[in-house]
Parts: C-alpha cells; sequence; structure tokens
C-alpha cells in the first residue's frame, strides 16, 4: 500500500546521507521532498503542514546539525513523528464487565463491513473468546445471507430474524439470546449506504440506543483515499466512534487514509484488514506501520503471523524430523502451506528490514503461482516418492510432469532446492536449528 511512499521516502534519506554534515538548507529541501512524497500519497494537506512543522522544529536543532550521523537523526525524527500522527500506541478493544462486549461496526455499503465483521469474531474467537455475529443489516437481504454463510464457513454462531424487522428490535434479541448464551462478545453488522443519509443516521442511532454498544467501530475502505476521512468525520460527528478498522490496506492505495485519519478525527485505528482471508486482520500498531512507511521492516508482525500460523506441537515435531534427518517431501510440503496461510508473499518479505528496498531496486516481483506449481509437482508423486525423493528417477519425474502440467526440468529443479535445504538442515547443530524454529512458536 505504501509503496512509493517509502520509495520516495528512502530516496531523500539516500541523498541525506551522501552529503555527510547537514546544513539548514539542506535539511529544507528534504523537507520539501517530503511534503510532495505525502501529499502525493493523498495525505490530508493539514496533517502534512503540522507533521513537517514538528519535524523541521526538532531536525534544525543544533544536535542534529553538528551530529555525526545527521541523516539518522533526521529518519529517527521522522519515524517518531509518524508514530505520533499514527496514534503512538495499539489502542485494544474494551471489555465489558460483565459481559457481553457489544461491538456495532458501521461503515459504507461496499467498505467490507460484513466481512470485516467475520474476520473480528474469528480474530476473537482464536483468543479464547466466544463471540456471536448478529445480522442487523436488513435493508440488503444479501447482507443476512453473506453473513450466515461467513459464519457457516468459519463455525461462528450468527443471529438473524426474517424480513421486515427492526434493526434495533434485532439488536436487543440478539443481545439476550447472547446472554442466555453466556457469550462473550456481540458483534452487530448494521446497515450501510453507497453514501451517507439522514435515514440511514436515525436507523444507526437507534441500534446505539437499543443496545448502548462499548465499541462504535467505523470500517472504511483504505482505497478511497481522503474519502475515507470524509467519511469518518461525518459517522464520529453522529455516532461518536471508538475505533475504525482500516479495510484493503493490501491494495494499491497510496495510503493517506491511514496516515491522515487518526489526526483528523482523533479516532484510533484499532485493526487493519489486510488481505482477502479470514485470517487476515491485524492489531494496528502505529510505531511498526511506520517502520514499514520507512522501509525498516516489520520483524514483530512477522513473527506474529509465525505464531498464529504454526503451533507449538508442530515446531517441536519438525524440530525432531529435522534432528533425526526424516525430513521429506510432505514436511516440505506443509512448510510451504504453513508459509501460504500467513499471507502473501511480498507482503511477509516487506517485513524483512531491507529486503523490501532490495526486491524494489532489482525489480524483483514475486510470484504467488510458483506456490501452486509447487504444490502441484509434490502432489503427483506417490506417498512412497514423497517419503523416499531418492527413488525418482527419469522416467519417474516424466510421470511427475505430465501429471502436474509441469515439465521435467521444474520437476528437477524441485527437487534440488529440496535437497539442498535438507542438506543444510542437516548441517545445522541441535541449539541452530532450535533458533530457526523459535520464529515460530
Amino acid at each position: 500500500m505504501f509503496e512509493q511512499l517509502t520509495e520516495r521516502l528512502q530516496a531523500v534519506f539516500r541523498r541525506l546521507s551522501s552529503r555527510g554534515r547537514l546544513s539548514e538548507k539542506d535539511v529544507d529541501e528534504a523537507l520539501r521532498e517530503v511534503r510532495l512524497a505525502l501529499l502525493e500519497a493523498d495525505v490530508h494537506y493539514r496533517v502534512v503542514k503540522e507533521f513537517l512543522e514538528r519535524v523541521r522544529a526538532q531536525a534544525v536543532g543544533e544536535a542534529v546539525i553538528r551530529s555525526l550521523t545527521p541523516a539518522q537523526q533526521v529518519i529517527k525524527i521522522v519515524h517518531e513523528e509518524l508514530v505520533r500522527m499514527l496514534g503512538e500506541t495499539a489502542v485494544l478493544l474494551a471489555e465489558a464487565s460483565p459481559p457481553p462486549t457489544v461491538l456495532m461496526l458501521v461503515g459504507l455499503q461496499g467498505s467490507g463491513k460484513t466481512t470485516s465483521a467475520a474476520k473480528l469474531a474469528l480474530y476473537l474467537r482464536q483468543r479464547g473468546a466466544f463471540p456471536l455475529l448478529v445480522a442487523a443489516d436488513l435493508r440488503r437481504p444479501a447482507a443476512v445471507r453473506q453473513l450466515e454463510v461467513l459464519g457457516e464457513q468459519l463455525s461462528l454462531p450468527v443471529y438473524s430474524e426474517g424480513p421486515g424487522k427492526d434493526a434495533a428490535v434485532v439488536a436487543q434479541h440478539a443481545l439476550k439470546e447472547a446472554r442466555q448464551q453466556r457469550r462473550s462478545h456481540v458483534i452487530l453488522d448494521t446497515a450501510g449506504r453507497l453514501h451517507i443519509d439522514q435515514e440511514l443516521m436515525e436507523e444507526l442511532v437507534r441500534v446505539q440506543k437499543a443496545v448502548s454498544p462499548h465499541e462504535i467501530l467505523l470500517v472504511a475502505d483504505a482505497m478511497t483515499g481522503q474519502d475515507a476521512v470524509r467519511v469518518a468525520t461525518e459517522f464520529h460527528a453522529r455516532l461518536r466512534l471508538t475505533g475504525l478498522i482500516l479495510t484493503k490496506v493490501d491494495g494499491d492505495a497510496r495510503g493517506g487514509a491511514a496516515l491522515s485519519i487518526r489526526s483528523v478525527t482523533g479516532v484510533p485505528i484499532k485493526f487493519l484488514g489486510v488481505g482477502e482471508k479470514a485470517e487476515a486482520l491485524e492489531v494496528f500498531h502505529p510505531d511498526r506501520l511506520a517502520s514499514r512507511i520507512l522501509g525498516m521492516g516489520d520483524v514483530l508482525t512477522l513473527i506474529e503471523r509465525a505464531e498464529a500460523t504454526y503451533s507449538e506441537a508442530e515446531a517441536q515435531k519438525l524440530q525432531e524430523k529435522l534432528r533425526k534427518g526424516a525430513f521429506d517431501l510432505n514436511d516440505f510440503l506443509d512448510q510451504l502451506r504453513q508459509l501460504q496461510k500467513m499471507g502473501p508473499l511480498d507482503q511477509l518479505l516487506e517485513m524483512i528490514p531491507g529486503l523490501g528496498s532490495v526486491l524494489r531496486s532489482q525489480q524483483l516481483q514475486v510470484d504467488e503461482r510458483q506456490f501452486r506449481r509447487l504444490e502441484a509437482i509434490i502432489l503427483s508423486m506417490t506417498p512412497e516418492e514423497r517419503a523416499r525423493p531418492e527413488i525418482i528417477g527419469g522416467s519417474r519425474r516424466r510421470r511427475i510432469a505430465r501429471g502436474s502440467g509441469t515439465s521435467v526440468q521444474q520437476v528437477n529443479a524441485l527437487l534440488n532446492r529440496f535437497d539442498q535445504y535438507r542438506r543444510l538442515m542437516r548441517k545445522l547443530t541441535k541449539g541452530q536449528a532450535h533458533d530457526i524454529l523459535s520464529l515460530f512458536r
């Protein structure tokens, strides 16, 4: 999402680094370029102005100008001010005592509200909660069915009533049901429109008064840029929002909404939708996003994704196989699938400090189809071949290539890579293997 902004900022900082000592003029020239980069990224002009004023006040100080590493000092200031712009610390969901906690999701039609409700319910369940989804968008029959389908797919309970009901009454009935079932959270998927109108707001206000939600979360589409900021401002004026879920952050948007919305509205971003999969919902950490924008990576989020994907028992089992040298193609396939669950590969690589800029500078493209090709090759093997790859000779390779729709050369490449990987693992000491696997716990 922030690729262009990251490239522009890194270019500015590279030029600063090449100059050694900095003058006030050098800093001003760099900040002019930063200003253009932020405006091109669709950051609100007032936010840009205030941001640069704070950065300049610190960057032209005596301590920076006379520093032995002034460019690094400027980068540090920019990073700190980005964190400040984004909200400084992660803001967690409120917890009601006694439960259930009522979470009311609002937003325009097409922002991803219904999908975000299901993602949020899954996120809570994975952390030991017992949520109940409520289909309170009764203006659009397809919305009720969509939530029911998502609930079925994710094994999440959904409360819904027939057509012609009032949304506030449905919300009250759902809350009563949740108390009887001792549910920890009630997630209301409310009505949306293509635009904000009086009728929509009146309905949302009635729902709000009926169940007194502990959180009112606006689901905003990051792809809409400054329009998302305007929508957040209008919803906040009527409903007093407590948080935001910014969706489609993995898309091609310029990122201005994420950088502007907290400063303009004062409402914290609580979650980011980072993909289409149900698991693609992340707690928003301002410091981590600031690091990503500046090309510094985000190792903590990478480790959290690995922990969510890879269980302690699986890590122990893999470690034992590596120790015994029993790692085979079945295990290799499992590793590929686990990696895919963590998210798009280009996203994961961007989280490794320095690697994202290398990929961009070399114009290297990550081909997700490669995973499917490797999976097809391995699945075209017999169980014995997967367990004992050394028996795969020429005729077997030709058969596997035909079965997987690939070439013999591609089969050879997979087997060669697997052999190199297995030999590397065998060379690792037990301590080294433990250090590597600790990333997946």
